[in-house]
Order: structure tokens, then C-alpha cells, then sequence
């Protein structure tokens, strides 16, 4: 046979699978298989190439370093196959995408922009999941993610960046116009309790003080945006979540924005070549997205 060292080619799978995720458990649930049936791949592959590719310790499964090399060529092999198959196969992938979305970003910057979407790409049908934090394609039953890199990325995942992010101080104008005559000082600034460090990061960025009259915490970042526009006070935003209000003068940004070093991806389970349907979701999303890096910093 030509391939004489090739180990049982129906083991690779949950093999690849296991070392991903660091739990049989949890290739066998991706795979629709037993537990067990994982368990026996892994042993007869183990038979087969005369060595332990998993240390056992306790509960945990650690992946040896060769099993490690040999996942990432098994992976990329399996990558190749799935694209040359795609290629030949006369059966286009179909039906709607599931996408999902941090929900401040998801509620106030995508799903106003779902019309021109529609009549862009109409033959993508998008299902929306509002959720952020990391990403799971498998647990979360998603295709793809739209997600800040504050946090490590899943493994395998296609990566595409849309734009930077950028935060700034919001409030309604007619408190922006006292703000600024006042020098910043004698607002309530409000806090979000999903992103507790707002106001830190930003003086920390532009070294400027905020002095404030009280402080008030909301639960969710989104509320603090409300309570801006109702004139509560000023709260730290995104300028991708603000920048329709801006635009409409529901909203102004006495000082601006700048940038806070991270930016949003979109993450995809499979790269946009091999799917025609995430390849013309990211152009629309990249083309959408360039336009907050595009537009002034200044209000």
C-alpha cells in the first residue's frame, strides 16, 4: 500500500476532536457519538501508532506535544478535503446563518442596518443571537460571531476585522454645551456594570479627569446609554453603538473619541471562500463597518 504509516483514517476524527477540546466528552457530543466510541478511536490509535498520545491526570486530559502536531496536520488535512469536496460538489450550502452579536453592538448597530443587509445580500437569510463573551460554534449552535478581541479567540476559527474600537464620553447636547463651558466638571457619570472600567480606561488613554457631581451604576451597558439620552448624565460609549444618535442629535460627544486599542472581529466557522453565503455576509459586513473607521473622530 503507498500509505503504509497511515493509521486508521475513521480514528483522525475524534482524535482531531478530543485534543481540541481537551475532553472526550466533549468531541463525542460534537461527533453525535458515545463517550465510549471516542474512547475506543483513541485507544486504537494509540495501538496503532505504538504510543500515548493523552497524559491522564485525575479528570483532566492533557494532549502529549506530539499529539498536538499530529491534531494540526490531521486538521489541516481535513481543512483540504472539506474545501476540494465543496469544489466538486454540486450541492451548494444553503439555508439561513446564525450569527451572533454582543447585544449593545447587536441592538443599536446591526439590526437598524438589517434592511439595507436585505436588499444587499437577499440571498442570505441571517438568524440573530444576541450574546457576547467567548465564542463556542459547537455549544452555542452559532455559524458565526461578531466579537471584541479582548479575549482569545476559538481555535480554528477564520478571523476577519471589521473596525476599531473607539470610546468616548456621550450625553444629550444640551448638557454637552453646559460640559464644555464648565471645563468636564459637575456631570453625574454613569456606570455600567458589564464594563466597570469604562470610565478608567478612558481617562487613563487621554489623561483627562472627569469631575463629577455623583456617579450612578446600572446593570447593563445599554441602560447607561438610555440614561444619557434621557439626561441622567454622560456614560462612556462606543462609537459604533452611538453614532446613529449622534447623527440624529439625540446624543453629542463634547470630547470626542479615541481609540482603546482593541477591535471587532467577525469569526466564522468555516473560512468565507469554502460558503458563498459567509462570503458575501462578510463583504457586507466590512463594507458597513469601514465607515466607522472612515468617519472624524471629532463630533
Amino acid at each position: 500500500m503507498r500509505w503504509s504509516a497511515l493509521p486508521p483514517l475513521n480514528t483522525l476524527l475524534p482524535f482531531e476532536a478530543t485534543v481540541r477540546h481537551a475532553s472526550m466528552t466533549s468531541a463525542a457530543r460534537e461527533l453525535h457519538v458515545t463517550h465510549g466510541a471516542v474512547s475506543r478511536q483513541i485507544q486504537n490509535l494509540e495501538r496503532a501508532l505504538g504510543t500515548s498520545l493523552f497524559e491522564r491526570r485525575a479528570r483532566a486530559l492533557h494532549p502529549t506535544q506530539e499529539a498536538r502536531r499530529l491534531a494540526a496536520v490531521v486538521r489541516d488535512a481535513l481543512d483540504q478535503i472539506d474545501a476540494a469536496a465543496r469544489q466538486v460538489s454540486r450541492h451548494a450550502l444553503s439555508g439561513p446563518l446564525t450569527l451572533s452579536c454582543e447585544p449593545t453592538l447587536l441592538m443599536r448597530w446591526l439590526i437598524p442596518r438589517l434592511p439595507d443587509l436585505n436588499a444587499s445580500v437577499p440571498d442570505v437569510t441571517v438568524h440573530l443571537s444576541a450574546k457576547g463573551g467567548p465564542v463556542s460554534f459547537e455549544r452555542d449552535g452559532v455559524d458565526l460571531a461578531i466579537r471584541r478581541d479582548d479575549f482569545p479567540f476559538p481555535e480554528g476559527a477564520t478571523g476577519t476585522r471589521l473596525f476599531a474600537e473607539r470610546i468616548g464620553p456621550v450625553c444629550r447636547p444640551d448638557l454637552a454645551a453646559r460640559l464644555t463651558a464648565a471645563g468636564g466638571v459637575g456631570a453625574v457619570l454613569l456606570h455600567a456594570g458589564t464594563r466597570p472600567r469604562a470610565w478608567d480606561d478612558w481617562r487613563r488613554i487621554t489623561g483627562l479627569a472627569a469631575e463629577s457631581a455623583a456617579q450612578q451604576t446600572l446593570e447593563h451597558f445599554y441602560l447607561t446609554l438610555q440614561a444619557a439620552a434621557a439626561g441622567v448624565g454622560v456614560a462612556i460609549a462606543p462609537y459604533a453603538v452611538v453614532r446613529d444618535d449622534l447623527e440624529r442629535g439625540q446624543l453629542a460627544a463634547p470630547f470626542g473619541f479615541v481609540p482603546d486599542g482593541t477591535s471587532y472581529h467577525l469569526l466564522s466557522r468555516r473560512p468565507p471562500e469554502q460558503d458563498a453565503r459567509v462570503r458575501d455576509l462578510t463583504s457586507w459586513l466590512r463594507t458597513r463597518s469601514a465607515r466607522l473607521e472612515a468617519d472624524p473622530d471629532q463630533p
